[in-house]
This record gives structure tokens, C-alpha cells and sequence, in this order.
């Protein structure tokens, strides 16, 4: 009877131990199971890698930021006349009235004399004066 009292003390013993260890198992279980779903980030790292397309683009995007400078630049120059490049009409012509004014005082085509010019407008009014030195100037004629 003892000795059937000590093997059912340590048959007792040895399933108390088991189920220690099972509950240790569970225990460290669900430790980390909390640890994931709380959401904690330890650490976090990233690299960032720039491929062959997005060289290409920068590339590209210096190049085209190169030649607005160039266009802006060029459109900004001005000539001889002062006016700035991109203003200068493309068509230089002259209202055949103008041209005519100009044939009657002696003045032909080409570039014409300011002094000449004020010459040969003496009969006109101000405002007429103004407005063929404004179309010689678009013209690009006058000097």
C-alpha cells in the first residue's frame, strides 16, 4: 500500500511537472503572441535604391531644364534696335503709305538716317511722326 501510495506520488509529481512545463510554454507563447499584436516596432530600416530609369529621367529633366534656360536666355537678348529678340517681327515691312512718304523725300529702302528721317517728316504733326518712326522701328529700318 506504500509502495502503491509512492508510485501514485510520483506518478502525481511527474504530471505536475509536465503540465509546469506545458503552462511555461504557453506562458513564453503567449508573451510573444502580445508582443505582436501590440504593434511594437523595434527598428525600421529602409534603403532606397534610384534604378537605371530614374537616372535616365534626372538625366532628362537636367536637359530639358538646360535648354529653357538657353530659350529664356535668347528670348530675354536684345538686338541692336533694343528690343529684345523674341519681340522682333518676323515679316519687316513697310505700310506702303509710309514707304511712299519716305520715296518722296529722297528716302529709298535700306536703313534709314534719324536725322534724315526728322529731315524729311517736318510737314507732318507730332503724332504722324511718332507713328512712322514706331513703324520703322517695327520694321527694323531705322538706324
Amino acid at each position: 500500500m506504500e509502495l502503491d501510495a509512492g508510485m501514485q506520488g510520483r506518478d502525481l509529481v511527474e504530471r505536475l511537472e509536465a503540465a509546469a512545463t506545458l503552462l511555461e510554454r504557453t506562458l513564453g507563447w503567449l508573451e510573444e503572441r502580445q508582443r505582436f499584436l501590440s504593434g511594437e516596432v523595434e527598428r525600421i530600416s529602409a534603403t532606397v535604391e534610384s534604378s537605371r530609369r530614374e537616372e535616365e529621367l534626372v538625366v532628362k529633366l537636367a536637359e530639358a531644364e538646360r535648354q529653357l534656360a538657353e530659350l529664356l536666355a535668347a528670348g530675354t537678348a536684345t538686338v541692336g534696335d533694343g528690343f529684345p529678340k523674341a519681340l522682333q517681327p518676323l515679316r519687316r515691312t513697310l505700310p506702303s503709305a509710309t514707304a511712299e512718304m519716305l520715296a518722296k523725300s529722297g528716302i529709298g529702302e535700306g536703313a534709314v538716317d534719324v536725322k534724315t528721317l526728322d529731315a524729311a517728316m517736318v510737314g507732318l504733326s507730332l503724332e504722324q511722326r511718332i507713328a512712322v518712326k514706331s513703324q520703322l522701328r517695327r520694321a527694323g529700318v531705322m538706324v
